[in-house]
């Protein structure tokens, strides 16, 4: 989707541009099967928690390239690559309330993951599957436990 306008609307209070906001200078243009993807992820989960909550929901990441992916570490299989997933905070909340939260709202999650204790990732398909899990560093490496606040 290149040349995509900067406030192509996903949904009420979610751009495109805040889907895909990179500090790697590389280039971070979704396609439309992505943008698509992009699209359900904020009406099915970003949109209705933001609604929740009734207070903005602040993107860390969400699509990344295949150069972005992996300037930051990110796994190949990762759900951001395919504009399935989203690193979000909310101001005044912990990751693992958030990370509750998503779960007590029912919404149509694959995978919600309260990661080290700053941030909630949550993704949208394909299969979503409401798996709950806790990221942390043990050892250098990054574990995944199952359950939140595990």
């Amino acid at each position: 989707m290149a040349g995509a306008s900067t406030t192509v609307r996903l949904s009420a209070n979610f751009t495109l541009a805040e889907l895909t906001v990179t500090n790697s200078g590389l280039i971070n243009t979704p396609n439309e099967a992505e943008v698509a993807s992009l699209r359900a992820l904020a009406a099915k989960i970003l949109q209705p928690l933001r609604d929740s909550l009734g207070k903005p929901v602040i993107i860390n990441s969400a699509f990344r390239s295949e150069a972005v992916n992996r300037s930051v570490g990110g796994t190949a299989t990762s759900q951001h690559r395919l504009g399935q997933a989203a690193d979000i905070r909310v101001e005044g909340m912990s990751s693992k309330e958030l990370a509750r939260k998503i779960v007590l709202l029912n919404l149509p999650f694959d995978q919600v993951i309260e990661e080290f204790g700053r941030w909630a990732h949550v993704s949208y398909g394909p299969r979503n599957r409401r798996q709950q899990l806790t990221a942390v560093k043990q050892g250098g490496k990054t574990v995944y436990r199952q359950g939140l606040g595990a």
